[in-house]
């Protein structure tokens, strides 16, 4: 199995899972261009995605879908919350005669030789989800825009090899700079977004001897640095009650607007 972030941040998130002979999108968020541009280095194009399976509806995660579904026919996986979001942003009605497959958390989806299991998140959308891949005994997990974590979360995350999780903001550079008042609460607020200690603090809640690799993903550009998230979600780590050390694991950042590295398991 192998995932790479395509896209990964506050403006555009678009996520590829895959096997030998499986091939998903989680996301779609950023221009058809870029994603086209990010599988061709896995030596891969729209034409072998099998499906694409959207987390919520907010425009950074379908920003690219109605583009992508004027030219391809690629089935999309959501929630019944989340397809009622998208058909309300398609003003054209273009994507009417789309092909949507309706999910449900934790009622899973098997296409080919992988199964997609969809998890219910805490955020500020219809009915949002993150998503556990598996294939075999492999198992990956992309779990972005958590307001919040709790023992669901945990138990949910347990035992993924490999894993893109989210860490959005700095909280006090989220406190010090521009945004709104409304828009900082609602950021830190149980629907919005986890910052980098949060999430390395779930991290060391789900840590285990064979996890190969994880990556952080979905950094705001104004209220984070990669250095920053890597370094906050290590020492998280290193000084959690768990029996590991920051630099046991593979700790990588997504990038926000290229292909970032490739996990394979």
């Amino acid at each position: 199995m192998r995932l790479a972030s395509l896209s990964s941040g506050s403006s555009g998130n678009s996520i590829y899972v895959g096997s030998d002979s499986t091939h998903i999108l989680i996301d779609t968020g950023c221009s058809r261009k870029r994603i086209v541009e990010g599988l061709s280095k896995l030596d891969l194009s729209l034409e072998d995605i099998d499906a694409i399976f959207v987390t919520h509806e907010h425009s950074d995660h379908i920003a690219g879908l109605h583009t992508i579904l004027k030219k391809y026919d690629i089935p999309v996986y959501a929630t019944k919350g989340t397809i009622a979001g998208i058909r309300c942003s398609d003003k054209k009605g273009e994507m009417l005669s789309s092909c949507f497959y309706e999910v449900r958390a934790d009622e899973k989806v098997r296409l080919k030789d992988i199964v997609v299991n969809p998890m219910s998140i805490m955020h500020d959308a219809n009915d949002p989800v993150a998503y556990r891949v598996s294939c075999g005994d492999k198992k990956m997990a992309v779990a972005t825009d958590l307001g919040c974590f709790n023992d669901y979360t945990v138990d949910c995350l347990k035992g993924m090899d490999s894993l893109l999780l989210e860490a959005n903001h700095d909280v006090r550079m989220l406190q010090a700079g521009p945004y709104p008042y409304m828009l900082k609460r609602r950021i830190l607020g149980e629907k919005g977004h986890l910052s980098n200690e949060k999430s390395g603090e779930l991290l060391c809640r789900i840590l285990h001897d064979n996890l190969k690799a994880v990556m952080l993903g979905h950094l705001s550009k104004e209220n984070n640095l990669p250095e920053l998230a890597y370094e906050t979600v290590r020492l998280e780590i290193e000084m959690g009650d768990n029996p590991y050390h920051g630099n046991d694991f593979p700790i990588m950042v997504a990038k926000r607007n290229e292909l970032s590295e490739v996990i394979e398991i």
